[in-house]
């Protein structure tokens, strides 16, 4: 990858929403378009999100939400393991996207997780980011702040893979609410 190349993987992130299911469909909304290929797929490391780095992340998420008068989310174990096997999957295919290999999108993969979501949100990014620094990049995208500030949402989980090139961090956050 070039130095070009390598620079623009730093500036990518993507949120997307998915609404309960009204009038025949599930309404979505995404704040840029999906399926952008950052690496060539490969050996990658995927990682179980620890409880500790999900309180952590939903902590620094809930000062944002703190500072707006909305509830704290919980961290959420159910939604942190679907995180982590999203972004998992994405770091081997080197695509960020948030459908997944044999999934549509979050409201799905919680399903398969054994969550019941009323409501679920997503935030994705990939780069060379510690997982302070992709929470801060996400309160500064106008995109995913939305995500974080959705007012119906409780749950929160946070999840991680690190792609073949060895510093590529891919990054999923879910946010939902049981029905």
């Amino acid at each position: 990858m070039n130095k070009y190349a390598k620079h623009l993987v730093s500036l990518v992130f993507l949120g997307l929403m998915t609404l309960p299911a009204q009038a025949g469909g599930a309404a979505r909304i995404s704040t840029k378009a999906t399926g952008q290929d950052l690496q060539r797929p490969g050996t990658v490391t995927c990682y179980q999100t620890s409880m500790r780095e999900n309180q952590a992340a939903a902590q620094a998420t809930n000062a944002t939400r703190r500072a707006r008068g909305l509830p704290a989310l919980k961290p959420n174990a159910d939604l942190a393991a679907a995180a982590a096997r999203h972004a998992c999957d994405m770091a081997r295919r080197g695509v960020m996207s948030h459908r997944g290999s044999n999934t549509r999108g979050p409201m799905q993969r919680l399903k398969k997780a054994g969550y019941r979501p009323s409501i679920a949100a997503e935030n994705i990014a990939a780069g060379p980011f510690t997982q302070e620094r992709v929470l801060r990049e996400w309160v500064r995208s106008s995109g995913h702040l939305a995500n974080i500030l959705i007012p119906q949402v409780r749950h929160y989980g946070i999840g991680k893979a690190v792609g073949a090139d060895g510093r590529t961090v891919y990054w999923a956050a879910v946010y939902s609410a049981p029905r």
